[in-house]
Formats: C-alpha cells, sequence, structure tokens
C-alpha cells in the first residue's frame, strides 16, 4: 500500500509513539519468570484467539524467537498452552495488551484443528520424484522417506506421500507460509476462513489456481502476513460471500495489449568456458531473427541485451538490475548458473515481471516463483510423459525390450515397464548377444507391429542392432520390424539410410527437420545477415533462441503481459522445440513439458508429431 508522503510521516510518528508508550507502561508489568539453562523466561499462557504475532508484538520478541525456545508450537497454538518467551532488554509486555487479547474473542470456543499442523499429504504428479518433491515443499528427502519408508524403493504418479509441514518463518514476508491440502467439501471461502484471510490472498499465494485445479488432493500454499495462528476449519456458511470467493477461481484476466514491448536479454556473453560464448552468441543471433520477424508483422518491440558477468559472480547482473532501463519490463530472458537464475528469479517476483530461463533444467526455482517459465524441461518430468506417449502410441505393438551395452536408459526402460504392467500389457525381455537374431526371431509376432526397445542409447549398441534386424528382416520380408530410440539418436547422422530401411522412433523434446522449408528458409536469413552458418550444436542454439523469441513475444503480443492465463492458446511454427507448459503446482511456475515422436519410415521420410497435449 502506498501513502502520501506527509501521511507516512504522520503515520510513523504515531506508530513510534504506540511503541514507547507500550514499553514504558510493559515496566509496570509482571509475568512470572523461569530460568532455564542459564536463560530467563516469561511463562505465558496462550488467550483466546491468539497467534504467535500477537504474542510477539507483545513482548516485543520476533515470532522466530518464539518458535525456537517452543519447538511444539510448529504444530499450531493451544487455547491455555504455556510458552517460554526469552527475556530481553526489550521483551516487556503490557497488560493492557493482555487484555485486548482475553476479550478478542468473548465466549467463543475453541474447534478442533484439521491435523494439517504437522504434516499433509502430496499426490506424485507426473514427472515429481522425491527430490523434486522435497525441492518443492522445502524439506529434505530423508524427511520425506521418514515419512514415506517404501518410498525409498521408488514412487509413482498418484502415489500419496505425507509431508513435513514447513516450519521456517523467513524474515522475508513473501516467504511466509504453509501448505494445505485440499479437502472434501472445502471451498475457497471456507479454507481462506479457516486460516482468517481474504480468499483474494490465498488466490494471489497461488496463481495457478482455478476451477480446475482446486481440487480434493491438491495442496495450495497459505500465506502467513501478520498472524501464525492454529488451524481451525471454518464450518459456517454464507452463500453471497461463498459465490464470490468462487467466482475468484473462474475470472480470467483480460488481454490487455501493449504499445511498446520491453524485453531484456540477459546472458554472460564473454564468459568463454567451454566455448559457451559462441553458443550464447548464436542463441542471441537466433533471438534477433526472431525479433525481426514479429516487428515485420506490426509488433513494436524494443530489445536490451546485456552481458551479465560469469557464474557466480552476480555483482555485475545486481547492479544492472538496479537501473531504470530494468524496471518497466515485461519480460526477461537469460541466465545461465544457479546463482544468476536465482538472482533473476528474486528481482522477477519482486517486481512481477515474466522470466524464462532457456537453459537450466536442473535449477529449483520454477517450483516456487509463478512468474518463471522454464524451456528446458527436467529430465523426469520428459521420461514420464515420454512412457506415457509410449503406452498410447505402442499398447498394441508386440514390445521386445534387449538388454546390453551400458544399459543407460534403465530409468527410462523401467518407467515404460511399470506403466505396461499396470495396463496388463505383455511384454518379452532378451539380451543383446551373438544369437540374439535367432532369440529375438522367436519372440516376434507375423500380424503386429514389433517394436524393439533397447536399454542403452550408445551409438555401438544402435549399429549392432540396426545390423540383427537387418538379417531378420531380410529373412522374413513380411514382418514389420520397428526401433524404438533415444533422442541422442538424431546426432548419429551416419546411420539415418539404415533408419529408413528398418523404421525407427524416437521420443524428445527437440529435433530438427533438415527436409522441412521452414528450416532451409531459417538458416538462408542466418548465413544472410551473419555471413555464416550455425554452429553444428545439439540442439541447435541459434533455433533455440529463435523458437524462445518467437514464442514469448508472440504470446506478449497477443495477449499481453497476463499471457500466462492463455499460454495454452500461444502456437507459433517453431522449428526446433515442442513447447506446452504446465504448472507443476499450484504456487509456482510453468515447465516446457513438449515432446516430439519422430519417425523415419521405410519410405525415404521423416514424420515429426507433436505428442505435448
Amino acid at each position: 500500500m502506498c501513502f502520501p508522503r506527509q501521511l507516512s510521516r504522520v503515520f510513523a510518528v504515531i506508530f513510534t509513539l504506540s511503541i514507547g508508550f507500550q514499553l514504558l507502561h510493559a515496566q509496570d508489568l509482571s509475568y512470572d519468570k523461569v530460568t532455564v539453562n542459564g536463560q530467563s523466561y516469561y511463562k505465558y499462557k496462550v488467550q483466546q484467539g491468539e497467534g504467535l504475532y500477537k504474542i510477539s508484538r507483545t513482548f516485543s520478541v520476533t515470532v522466530a524467537e518464539i518458535l525456537r525456545h517452543n519447538p511444539d508450537v510448529n504444530s499450531g497454538l493451544k487455547l491455555g498452552q504455556e510458552l517460554l518467551i526469552p527475556v530481553s532488554a526489550t521483551s516487556l509486555s503490557t497488560e493492557s495488551s493482555s487484555r485486548q487479547v482475553q476479550s478478542s474473542s468473548p465466549g467463543s470456543t475453541q474447534l478442533k484443528p484439521t491435523g494439517q499442523n504437522i504434516t499433509f499429504n502430496h499426490t506424485v504428479s507426473l514427472g515429481e520424484t522425491v527430490y523434486s518433491i522435497s525441492k518443492m515443499y522445502n524439506t529434505t528427502m530423508e524427511e520425506v522417506y521418514r515419512l514415506n519408508p517404501t518410498a525409498r524403493d521408488g514412487i509413482a504418479e498418484g502415489q500419496l506421500l505425507v509431508i513435513p509441514q514447513r516450519r521456517v518463518i523467513s524474515e522475508e514476508k513473501e516467504e511466509n507460509y504453509r501448505y494445505h491440502t485440499i479437502l472434501p467439501k472445502e471451498t475457497l471461502y471456507s479454507v481462506s476462513r479457516t486460516y482468517s484471510l481474504k480468499p483474494e490472498d490465498v488466490v494471489r499465494a497461488n496463481p495457478g489456481l482455478s476451477v480446475e485445479t482446486f481440487q480434493i488432493g491438491r495442496v495450495i500454499r497459505i500465506p502467513f502476513f501478520e498472524s501464525y495462528e492454529t488451524v481451525v476449519p471454518y464450518e459456517g456458511e454464507n452463500s453471497r460471500d461463498e459465490q464470490q470467493a468462487n467466482r475468484l477461481l473462474s475470472q480470467e484476466a483480460s488481454a490487455e495489449r501493449l504499445n511498446l514491448i520491453n524485453v531484456a536479454l540477459l546472458l554472460p556473453l564473454l564468459d568463454e568456458t567451454g566455448n559457451g560464448h559462441l553458443r550464447l552468441q548464436e542463441y542471441y543471433e537466433g533471438f534477433l531473427l526472431a525479433v525481426k520477424e514479429l516487428k515485420e508483422r506490426g509488433g513494436n518491440l524494443q530489445l536490451l541485451v546485456f552481458e551479465i558477468g560469469k557464474g557466480t559472480d552476480t555483482k555485475k547482473l545486481e547492479s544492472l538490475l538496479e537501473t531504470m532501463e530494468m524496471q518497466s519490463l515485461h519480460l526477461i530472458v537469460g541466465g545461465v548458473s544457479d546463482a544468476q537464475i536465482k538472482t533473476l528469479s528474486d528481482f522477477s517476483r519482486s517486481r512481477d515481471i515474466t522470466y524464462v530461463v532457456p537453459f537450466s533444467q536442473s535449477n529449483g526455482e520454477v517450483l516456487n516463483n509463478g512468474n518463471i517459465f522454464q524451456v528446458n524441461s527436467l529430465s523426469q518430468v520428459i521420461q514420464s510423459k515420454a512412457a506415457k506417449v509410449f503406452l498410447d502410441t505402442f499398447r498394441n505393438a508386440n514390445l521386445v525390450f534387449v538388454h546390453g551395452g551400458d544399459n543407460d536408459k534403465m530409468e527410462f526402460v523401467s518407467q515404460i515397464q511399470n506403466r505396461l504392467r499396470e495396463n496388463g500389457i505383455r511384454y518379452e525381455t532378451v539380451h543383446n548377444s551373438s544369437t540374439l537374431t535367432s532369440t529375438m526371431l522367436a519372440l516376434l509376432s507375423a500380424n503386429r507391429e514389433n517394436v524393439i526397445i533397447p536399454t542403452s542409447g550408445d551409438s555401438h549398441t544402435l549399429r549392432d542392432l540396426l545390423d540383427k534386424m537387418q538379417e531378420v528382416q531380410e529373412a522374413n520380408p513380411s514382418l514389420t520390424l520397428r526401433l524404438l530410440g533415444y533422442p541422442e539418436w538424431q546426432t548419429y547422422a551416419s546411420l539415418v539410410d539404415e533408419y529408413h530401411q528398418i523404421g525407427v522412433y524416437f521420443l524428445s523434446p527437440f529435433f530438427v527437420d533438415a527436409k522441412d522449408p521452414a528450416v532451409g528458409t531459417f538458416n538462408d536469413a542466418f548465413s544472410r545477415w551473419y555471413g555464416r552458418a550455425p554452429l553444428n550444436t545439439y540442439p541447435d542454439y541459434a533455433m533455440w533462441g529463435y523458437d524462445t523469441a518467437l514464442f514469448f513475444l508472440t504470446a506478449l503480443q497477443r495477449f499481453g503481459p497476463d499471457f500466462e492465463h492463455r499460454v495454452s492458446q500461444v502456437n507459433v511454427n517453431s522449428l526446433q522445440f515442442a513447447f506446452h507448459f504446465e504448472r507443476m503446482n499450484n504456487w509456482g511456475g510453468f515447465i516446457n513439458t513438449g515432446l516430439y515422436l519422430v519417425f523415419y519410415d521405410t519410405n525415404g521420410r521423416v514424420i515429426k508429431m507433436d505428442k505435448s497435449r
């Protein structure tokens, strides 16, 4: 809230006098004192309707101090509960404050807590791991394992986990929150009343909350603001307030057309570590080609590009973010190191600016910042989605898994096999040996598509399998043989002709079809503007920059700065990346779960199928 300067001064004087009066008056009052391990404490009993914030103000101590000396309070306050309040030079109390607290809710009774003060439940979603869940809820893997011993053997989509309730209250206001699992019959209004909040407060803390996501079993964040109250279920009814709260879940932000779109691209363009600067330069050059294209379509864009320094040293970046240019942005793209991403994430949260993380897969900021879009998806998310697409595509095929090589794809293979077992679909497993040809032949079907899935993705294993499959195919031309592989197979250019002889599938979040006319047009434009061809990298950084800029600038141009509510309606003809952004939870940002199924058919064609949705 903003106050006129003169009014702020008046408020400051009144506030100062109020504190001074409390301290002076407190000297006349006394509470029983005890000494524990050399530390003096006031003994204080919790009054009706009282929260930690009120008590901390009464004794002029912080909420964190009360929690530290009274660990049982982490599970909530109870009427009559005795607290030990540390005595300090300023931790004096006022009888008047105490009396006000005691009479704050006369005649009211203490209701039964919901049971979510110590733990809450989390339902495992597609692609989640114990590690990502622990990061999401600011706990540790060991704590999750302690409460869920079977999770050590793995977790599955739909599984219910018990999660320890957040127990830390930080000094930063936006970090003060707990979690709540939505229970049967609960509504946005009833949950808000349970925590003495307005429905708007809950919606603000959970930007992904909607009619579709406010569901039984889903978790939402509950902000603390100025109190840390015992959880007391709200059991009353108020139909008008209930209806108003429900409208908050269904209302959609209106599209705001921007006269000028301000975008910043912030990269360590001079960091020569591992020749990374060359790849980032190409990303920037591809980004510029998309800006040029959008301007030609009538977009009014201003692109600011800055070099932000190396690795963990964020001084240059922090200084840059204090400049006037950074205050009026609609979009930030960039950051490479975890330190840079954390700095930009904090800035985007404080200024409510959309922030695109283009490269990092492992940084966890997206799980707790609703303004973030992460382009390069978490590997476990892609694996889980690929396993689902596999099941949908090949459920009627004859499936044969071939073990051998370094078995580096066993994690993904295990996910597929688990899904097959859950759906009652049979599969066969063999080992790659000198007798594989005869062993495989005995398992093949004459009237179904036969899909062979290796547990290794290396080129040596692939070449060996291709040779043996061709041998089987030549001896049995009536059989339909197919090979399912992995994203890195698109880099084995020398094997492409053999892909077409057998028919090879693979799933990947990115793929460039060299025969696509749009790819040829892009490469021609790149050579014309920069006097050279793009580097041969995997993925292609120039197209990476182009696709990213094309998607997000189109979103801003069509829907304005609140495009997150319509991100599913943003469709662009990307060259390399599949784009499909989904929130991983109600309060975090968006992760790209886009996925292609690529098929090298036996007629020499490459078919790229978008399986993102």
